[in-house]
């Protein structure tokens, strides 16, 4: 066994280390993806997805393009995701057209590319703590999806103000109201700090008690409160059991 010295690159992505902080990017990875769809020169942009943006699997009636291509274009862009939590909304939103996609959904998906060409540089960057509180935050949107009418959960987590999970990802039930679809996305958040207050237990015996911030008054009266009405009151009995665990501290 040889020492080889600090981490400074691994699958793609770059590691900078000081004695202050560790930045995680993936520079490279991301130029060899304009690359791949010639983009290497293109105008970057300042956002990476038009607000309020209405897309379908059918597109307006336009033709397709090469779904080997678009898919292998998602697929390299959801690994950038790693790094990159500002995008995560937007890919997930472009992966759901991997079947037939059309030119609108190409033109949407270079949209994230000139944005990503604005900013090759970012990612995360983790510094030493002296708060090693655990706190998280959920949100969802209200069936913006077109083709089912299901919403979008949101969550993120921080160790301090260190980001450490993200995700992006269409409901698996349709949300009667934005209550239901900001509950849904509780659960979600409430699950990913079970699962993290279990790791940091694991791994530095840390004893963490996480909060997740939720921006929905109804949502959170129904965590309290779980005997609204029938919907509501099957809906709590489903999901509720996360929050039981954290209660429980099991």
């Amino acid at each position: 066994m040889s020492d080889l010295g600090l981490l400074s690159y691994y699958l793609g992505i770059e590691v900078q280390q000081s004695s202050e902080s560790i930045t995680l990017c993936q520079t490279g990875y991301a130029r060899k993806i304009l690359e791949k769809l010639g983009m290497g020169e293109c105008n970057p942009c300042s956002i990476p997805m038009e607000p309020r943006m209405k897309m379908n699997k059918h597109g307006n009636g336009e033709p397709t393009v090469d779904k080997t291509l678009y898919r292998s274009v998602i697929g390299s862009l959801r690994y950038l995701v790693n790094t990159r939590s500002d995008i995560a909304y937007s890919i997930g939103v472009m992966s759901r057209y991997m079947e037939t996609p059309t030119t609108s959904h190409l033109t949407a998906v270079k949209q994230i590319l000139r944005y990503v060409k604005g900013t090759l540089s970012f990612g995360c960057v983790y510094k030493k703590l002296s708060n090693m509180e655990l706190v998280g935050f959920s949100d969802s949107d209200m069936a913006e999806d077109i083709d089912d009418r299901k919403s979008t959960t949101g969550v993120s987590y921080y160790l301090g103000v260190n980001p450490i999970t993200w995700v992006s990802q269409k409901q698996k039930v349709v949300a009667l109201s934005s209550c239901e679809a900001e509950y849904i996305a509780t659960t979600v958040g409430t699950c990913q700090g079970v699962w993290l207050d279990r790791i940091l237990s694991n791994i530095s015996q840390l004893q963490v008690k996480p909060k997740l911030n939720v921006d929905n008054k109804s949502a959170i009266a129904l965590t309290k409160n779980s005997v609204y009405h029938d919907r509501n009151e099957q809906l709590a009995d489903i999901l509720t059991k996360p929050l039981a665990m954290l209660t429980s501290g099991n």
